[in-house]
């Protein structure tokens, strides 16, 4: 049975929904400064861990790998 992503977008909070955004906001401003080259392949990591905060001395470009491994929390920590 195929996923529905238009019911899962619908069913998640307001907050949820403007996070996401402003991390597509944060990966689009880096692209734009530094290039497609730079970030293809890697994540833009916000330093402090909030979402919205997108100014330029809290996001870097980090591998995947590192990136998704420091912000992974699986709720027994």
């Amino acid at each position: 049975m195929a996923r529905d992503y238009k019911r899962e977008y619908a069913v998640r909070s307001k907050e949820d929904r403007d996070n996401r955004q402003h991390r597509r906001l944060a990966r689009r401003l880096v692209e734009k400064k530094l290039g497609t080259k730079a970030i293809q392949g890697k994540d833009v990591d916000h330093k402090n861990k909030n979402p919205r905060d997108n100014s330029r001395s809290n996001l870097r470009i980090r591998s995947k790998s590192a990136n998704r491994r420091d912000n992974y929390w699986c709720g027994f920590h």
